[in-house]
């Protein structure tokens, strides 16, 4: 049950990722081929701002893709759900809102 969802948030990380990098890409190419001025245009802060936006989305989904992974890899070690800090369980709870959690709420 645990790998499942595990390989479901996965897979949902990696469509985001995805959907983000080709927002991404197609921001920067209407901005190569648009004469905006981000400097000067009042319309510049805006697409400045958008890129900011789109790089920071795409960034926090590629880590999510990590997280994910490493817990996979934690279910086949047998140490998923155990505190990585001081070898306590992580609590169901937490694991619940957060299956990829490396440390308990104490550690956290």
């Amino acid at each position: 049950m645990v790998r499942d969802e595990l390989v479901r948030l996965r897979a949902e990380a990696a469509a985001e990722a995805d959907t983000l990098r080709r927002d991404l890409e197609g921001l920067f190419a209407a901005s190569r081929d648009s004469n905006a001025d981000d400097e000067h245009d009042p319309e510049g802060a805006t697409i400045g701002f958008e890129r900011a936006q789109l790089t920071a989305l795409l960034h926090a989904a590629r880590e999510r893709i990590g997280e994910v992974g490493e817990a996979q890899l934690r279910v086949d070690a047998g140490t998923y759900g155990i505190c990585e800090r001081c070898a306590q369980p992580v609590g169901a709870e937490r694991l619940a809102i957060r299956p990829f959690a490396r440390h308990c709420m104490s550690c956290a």
